[in-house]
């Protein structure tokens, strides 16, 4: 009877001193967190803010912040479309250079498409937006600089090249003044980015179609445009409450998809017409 009581008192102390370590254990495991060094976690609270950073990366909440995780993903998707920007269309000036023509560019289609990209990017950096949401224009538009003038250059047109530099610096220049260009003007040239936008394609398209191949234009600059501009959507999506952006951004991924399909449907076909001038504008 002695033995049985000892044996039951035993038992009841080792509950009551467990229960308290076990529940020491799981709180130690709730209040675990992953603690990245400085040089890693400075950058990450920049990319997704303390907030985010908190939930997704210290707690490992990744799969119970809906929120954070679309967030942090844009985040991504934002400096990933930048950095592509900023190569995109390197392989067409490698491409003009090492052929040395610029036959099946559209002329009218890289003005349009500099002078869109040159409001996009004065509207952004006036706005004073995060440069992940609108850095690759700043590359499109030097880069639509480079090419605009190498098409004028190979189709021989020095005067009008000269011209056209002189203009874009001007513009430029225009843009970036708020006594030139007002805040509320500013805004209207915005919104006619998206038109202005779209038809900058239309030429490029119209061009293929009339010579059944693409010419000289850059397979990567294409797949990459479309890619971009399909991954705007989500990230307007997801960081932004604008309608008209949204709708921007639907239309230039269509319009991107159909040059895509064209690279496609044209590859390996050379134009059936030759020009007088390589290079010239149609």
């Amino acid at each position: 009877m002695l033995r049985a009581s000892t044996t039951v008192l035993s038992s009841w102390s080792t509950v009551a001193f467990a229960a308290p370590l076990t529940e020491q254990i799981l709180t130690d495991k709730m209040d675990r967190k992953l603690v990245l060094p400085r040089l890693l976690r400075d950058p990450a609270v920049a990319l997704i803010g303390d907030k985010c950073y908190t939930s997704l990366i210290e707690n490992l909440q990744l799969f119970h912040d809906i929120d954070c995780l679309k967030y942090a993903i844009s985040k991504g998707l934002g400096f990933g479309i930048v950095l592509g920007g900023s190569i995109v269309k390197i392989p067409q000036i490698i491409t003009i250079l090492s052929s040395g023509s610029a036959q099946g560019l559209s002329l009218a289609s890289y003005y349009l498409e500099t002078f869109s990209c040159a409001i996009s990017l004065a509207y952004n950096f006036r706005q004073g937006n995060p440069f992940s949401t609108f850095g690759e224009t700043f590359f499109l538009t030097v880069q639509n600089v480079i090419i605009t003038l190498m098409i004028l250059y190979y189709a021989g047109q020095k005067s009008l090249l000269a011209a056209s530099a002189v203009g874009f610096f001007l513009v430029f220049q225009a843009l970036s003044s708020q006594t030139l260009v007002p805040s509320n003007v500013m805004s209207i040239l915005y919104a006619a980015t998206i038109p202005l936008t779209l038809s900058s394609k239309i030429p490029q398209i119209y061009t293929n179609f009339k010579n059944s191949s693409t010419g000289q234009l850059s397979i990567f600059a294409v797949f990459n445009y479309f890619l971009g501009s399909t991954a705007r959507v989500f990230t307007t999506m997801t960081e932004l409450n604008d309608p008209l952006m949204l709708a921007g951004n639907v239309l230039a991924a269509t319009f991107n998809g159909i040059l895509a399909i064209q690279v496609i449907v044209y590859w390996g076909k050379k134009s059936e017409r030759v020009s007088a001038k390589p290079g010239k504008a149609d």
